[in-house]
């Protein structure tokens, strides 16, 4: 017999939901931006060509959070980005719109009560506190 693994309520309804705190983002953050400036530096140099890290982080953020949810600094922190709606993925297209506005800088910083930045609203997401599933 198999039973499928519990899934919490989407954000959107769930009267209980506690969003990621903004330590364990602003460390996922940190690390990815790191990850870019050391890939972007395979292709262009981050100090002659400033672009090339920030062109990088919104590839990564398409992609990983796209397919995975999660990027490699979210994983390290135990953080999500799901959707709002439903608490699944958010896609690929929804998640180079959350890199591309994560990259003005400014609508992270206008957050709601549940910690969602207008990069966020935009897109439809929302970062949550990853559940390990127990082994």
């Amino acid at each position: 017999m198999t039973t499928e693994p519990h899934r919490p309520p989407p954000p959107a309804t769930d009267p209980t939901f506690v969003p990621a705190d903004l330590g364990r983002r602003f460390g996922a953050l940190v690390i990815d931006w790191v990850l870019c400036l050391l890939a972007s530096g395979l292709f262009a140099s981050p100090t002659g060509d400033p672009w090339a890290p920030v062109v990088v982080l919104i590839v990564m953020y398409g992609f990983f959070l796209g397919l995975f949810a999660q990027t490699p600094g979210m994983y390290l922190t135990r953080i999500r980005c799901v959707a709002w709606a439903d608490g699944g993925r958010i896609g690929l297209v929804r998640a180079l719109l959350r890199g591309v506005l994560l990259a003005l800088v400014v609508p992270a910083l206008v957050m709601d009560q549940h910690r969602r930045g207008l990069h966020d609203r935009a897109s439809g997401a929302v970062v949550v506190p990853a559940v390990r599933a127990a082994r």
